[in-house]
């Protein structure tokens, strides 16, 4: 996986004002391709779970209950140097900051309701793409993948 594969969320703000379609589109026009794609909504111990790099840090239980406050769309894309290319995408984390045309520019709210999570190194996307997909959720240009 590493190097050519990515996790993103579409957080509950940006699901909640319409915005799937607008972003897959952005996604998928930036050359990725979607591998493993999902809507669910996170209970707070698996949203904990998730974030728990942050537990110790102030915002930690308003990121869990914006997080828990509806559904996500999760998804695992492919592209080479899928985590930096990603990251060009959606852009800073404040949406003040952020460049035009990135993802969290147009659709964010608000640092914390900033439209998309987008993994910050390979590690990190293997981690958080294990955390939502099963092997057999993947599926790769041969079919569906399979463990081992």
């Amino acid at each position: 996986m590493s190097g050519n594969r990515t996790f993103t969320m579409i957080k509950p703000v940006a699901v909640k004002n319409g915005h799937i379609g607008h972003i897959l589109n952005k996604i998928t026009d930036a050359g990725f391709r979607i591998v493993a794609m999902k809507m669910t909504k996170l209970c707070v111990t698996r949203a904990k779970a998730f974030y728990g790099v942050h537990n110790d840090k102030p915002f930690f239980e308003d990121l869990v209950k914006f997080m828990t406050s509806g559904p996500i769309v999760a998804a695992i894309l492919e592209k080479e140097n899928a985590v930096e290319d990603y990251r060009k995408l959606i852009g800073a984390t404040n949406p003040e900051k952020a460049e035009e045309g990135t993802i969290r520019k147009e659709f964010a709210i608000s640092m914390q309701e900033n439209a998309v999570h987008g993994s910050d190194s390979d590690e990190n996307a293997e981690m958080e793409s294990n955390f939502f997909f099963s092997f057999d959720e993947r599926y790769n240009q041969d079919g569906f993948e399979e463990l081992g």
